[in-house]
């Protein structure tokens, strides 16, 4: 089997570790012989440093096992590349040290979610709790299945229920007369539905309606005119508890995090400093009319001036010179 060659620089959170292990600045931990992996030019590198990249490197490599030499090298290699920057002094240039900064900031605020994580663990109750807000957000457990035409005006909707009671075909009326694209193929069939999927009028309409029947007056929507058909009916069942507890960890995990980051901010002193929308700047439009007296005799010169705002509804300013 052939292993892939390992890119310098490849792994980024370890490359971070690395650096912060190496870095002789105030509070950098001190790496004794025992605890390293490599010597450089004096400078040790860490066993854990060398963990990190493992894991790092075998996730990516999709559990293709790299020989650890080849990952010490690496290591070294970027040992030799921090050290010959040092020696140009670009660990000391502005662009460098707020990098770092960024780099520091990223990992401060991901270490005080595993924090806040690891205090506030998932419970049972928690998820029991999502559980039964997202069954009661299904709407009372009630499908429908049905057929509908969609027209333009109230009239060819009555039209098509007087054809109906004279036994007209319902799915071939919606093939023929039905404005829904889907309905000249699927004879103006929806499936099944629960009622929050359709707008109030139609699922109100809909659950009226007995199996088998029509609505005998048009159902008026946003989207035109409806005959509809209920076809069939059905309670839902919701999936059990435990079939669902795995999904509902990340919802329970997001909303708590919401919760804490927005109680640390209401607890805060924030101030924004930089406009938050992008400032357009405002058009000036210059017309000249000419426009001949009523004897024909005379021209007179009208100049308009339009000044566009940089505004959301663009209301625009004129003023006649």
């Amino acid at each position: 089997m052939k292993l892939k060659l390992i890119p310098l620089l490849l792994a980024g959170t370890a490359l971070v570790a690395g650096c912060q292990q190496n870095a002789n600045t105030v509070g950098a931990p001190t790496i004794l012989k025992e605890d390293a992996a490599a010597s450089v030019n004096g400078q040790f590198i860490s066993k854990t440093a060398l963990e990190a990249l493992t894991k790092e490197v075998s996730a990516r490599a999709q559990g293709q096992v790299i020989p650890k030499d080849k990952l010490v090298d690496e290591l070294v290699k970027r040992e030799l590349l921090i050290q010959e920057a040092k020696t140009k002094g670009l660990d000391k240039s502005a662009e460098i040290i707020e990098r770092l900064e960024m780099m520091k900031g990223a990992l401060l605020s991901q270490a005080a979610i595993e924090d806040y994580i690891k205090a506030n663990p998932i419970t049972e109750a928690d998820l029991k709790a999502e559980y039964d807000k997202q069954i009661g957000m299904a709407g009372g457990g009630a499908e429908y299945k049905a057929r509908h035409i969609l027209v333009k005006t109230e009239e060819e909707a009555k039209e098509l229920i007087v054809k109906l009671d004279k036994g007209g075909d319902f799915a071939e009326l919606a093939t023929t007369k039905s404005i829904d694209p889907s309905a000249k193929t699927q004879g103006g069939d929806l499936g099944w539905f629960s009622a929050a999927q359709m707008v109030a009028p139609f699922s109100e309409a809909v659950a009226k309606l007995e199996n088998g029947k029509y609505t005998m007056a048009p159902v008026k929507t946003q989207f035109g005119w409806h005959v509809i058909l209920r076809e069939d009916s059905r309670q839902q069942t919701p999936p059990p508890f435990e079939a669902v507890k795995a999904q509902l960890e990340p919802m329970v995990q997001r909303e708590k995090l919401t919760n804490y980051l927005d109680a640390l901010r209401k607890g805060a002193q924030v101030e924004i400093l930089v406009p938050l929308t992008e400032e357009v700047p405002a058009e000036v439009v210059e017309t000249v009319e000419v426009t001949e007296s009523a004897d024909g005799k005379t021209a007179e010169v009208v100049e308009t001036v339009e000044v566009i705002e940089p505004t959301d509804n663009k209301e625009a300013t004129k003023e006649a010179k």
